[in-house]
């Protein structure tokens, strides 16, 4: 159903989807009945999971055959510029036919032993009694009468590491510059410490939030340094739009840089996409050329709900778009694959799932301009409960050979997919993937039986999400 972290309006279900879902339920009714269980129970196995995306990828089939005119909404398919005619499909979900009733067989594409980093989690942890906080108003929080049991660290604990194949998480900082601050430096360590407690040694890491603009910028920087001395960082986090609006390749941005530089760190991680203009990837392609010593990663990758991503617009395109937008920024600024930029998939991934077409460009638009190994796996869960269907579509998803002839994306290997789901990030972050998180491997089964039937759910209509945002982001107007 149609659902948001919180700073973005929702996709309405689409007439895909609905189809989808309608197939699912048809299918899930007749198999549980032979396999003499319920419909849930069905619906939250692995076999359930090769249903959904199997009648996903179906639908997507199907429409991309019967259309024979070109699109003239948002909703429609995209089409080939040069023609006008449809292609597609475009993404598909590949799994067995028998993966529909047989779990085990659903496991041979859902399941893998890849090594997978989370390089953008959350949670938020309150003090006891707190009742004025960031995040009281999500509907996330609203899961119990203690908002922590919600979305503080035993519930991080138990959906992203205990939940899913995630072995590293990287706690990345969110825009809180009010008391309490519920996501911390001081609330990660105690999360570190807690995976410590439950065998994941060294599988945590934790991310320091810079406010450049928010106050007097040395201030700003001397508190960057306080953090530092204080706690472990492995990256820093910044959203050019909270405060006065900033970019990175402006005297602003070239200190915050500096900073960074100077701390010791390398690894600049930016909100880019899924809000306002001036959060535009744009300047991520000077700043990366600016500072070569330097990793820029965009969150979001620049992606916008609101809009249909297709092929490339072209560098000389009149106004770019969506993902366009970063892959023009590193184009124009002579970074290409295997450069400073990094592409991560946060809340980015969760709504392309299911939009396979569109799903198909992004992916292959990335993997063109930076390469298979700058495109960085992540969720934004804990917005999203647990991160394991976003891990389960992830391994089962392919750009067709259509669309790889046609636009030149390479195909989703094994390997590749490997690379997107934690290599990059461990090469990124100097962590070692052959060390896994006891915590979270084994067989998914018996977790996804024992996770809770009612999971977080954030804004469902576009309405609930602008007053969420303005409701917990005051200083976005500052």
């Amino acid at each position: 159903h149609p659902m948001s972290n919180g700073e973005y309006a929702p996709l309405a279900r689409s007439d895909l989807v609905t189809e989808a879902v309608r197939r699912t339920l048809t299918t899930a009714d007749v198999h549980a009945r032979r396999l003499g269980i319920s419909r849930r129970a069905f619906l939250r196995s692995a076999a359930g999971m090769a249903t959904k995306l199997g009648a996903l990828a179906a639908c997507n089939k199907e429409r991309g055959a019967a259309t024979t005119t070109p699109p003239t909404t948002s909703a429609s398919r995209v089409t080939d510029p040069t023609t006008s005619v449809p292609v597609g499909p475009g993404g598909t979900f590949a799994l067995p036919p028998e993966s529909t009733i047989d779990s085990t067989v659903a496991t041979t594409v859902l399941a893998g032993d890849e090594f997978v980093m989370d390089v953008q989690t959350h949670l938020l942890e309150y003090p006891p009694g707190a009742s004025a906080a960031f995040g009281l108003g999500f509907p996330q929080a609203s899961c119990d009468d203690d908002p922590t049991a919600c979305m503080g660290i035993d519930a991080w604990l138990d959906l992203v590491l205990g939940g899913s194949d995630t072995a590293i998480a990287v706690l990345s900082a969110i825009p809180v510059v009010a008391d309490p601050n519920p996501l911390s430096a001081a609330v990660m360590e105690r999360a570190r410490r807690a995976a410590e407690q439950l065998g994941c040694i060294d599988r945590v890491l934790m991310q320091g939030h810079a406010t450049p603009t928010l106050g007097e910028l040395p201030a700003a920087l001397e508190a960057m340094a306080e953090v530092a001395e204080q706690f472990e960082i492995a990256a820093w986090k910044a959203y050019t739009s909270e405060g006065p609006v900033w970019r990175l390749d402006d005297d602003i941005g070239a200190a915050f840089c500096q900073q960074v530089r100077e701390l010791g760190q390398r690894v600049i991680c930016v909100h880019k996409g899924l809000g306002p203009e001036s959060a535009s990837p744009i300047d991520m392609g000077p700043a990366a050329a600016a500072h070569p010593d330097l990793a820029f990663c965009a969150y979001h990758s620049g992606f916008e709900t609101g809009g249909v991503e297709g092929p490339y617009a072209g560098d000389d395109a009149a106004s770019f778009a969506g993902v366009d937008r970063l892959i023009a920024s590193c184009r124009q600024a002579g970074v290409g694959q295997g450069g400073n930029v990094y592409a991560e998939l946060g809340s980015t991934w969760w709504n392309l799932i299911q939009r396979p077409d569109e799903a198909a460009h992004v992916i292959g638009k990335l993997l063109v301009a930076l390469g298979p190994d700058n495109i960085l796996w992540g969720t934004d869960s804990i917005w999203y409960g647990s991160p394991q269907s976003q891990i389960e579509a992830f391994r089962a998803f392919e750009i067709t050979p259509e669309y790889q002839e046609r636009f030149g994306y390479p195909a989703l290997s094994p390997d590749v997919k490997a690379k997107i789901l934690g290599l990059n990030a461990a090469r990124l972050y100097g962590v070692d993937p052959t060390t896994r998180c006891a915590f979270s491997a084994g067989d998914r089964s018996a977790l996804r039986s024992e996770l809770p039937v009612s999971l977080p759910t954030g804004p469902t209509t576009a309405v609930a999400a602008r007053q969420v945002f303005a409701d917990e982001h005051p200083w976005f107007r500052t």
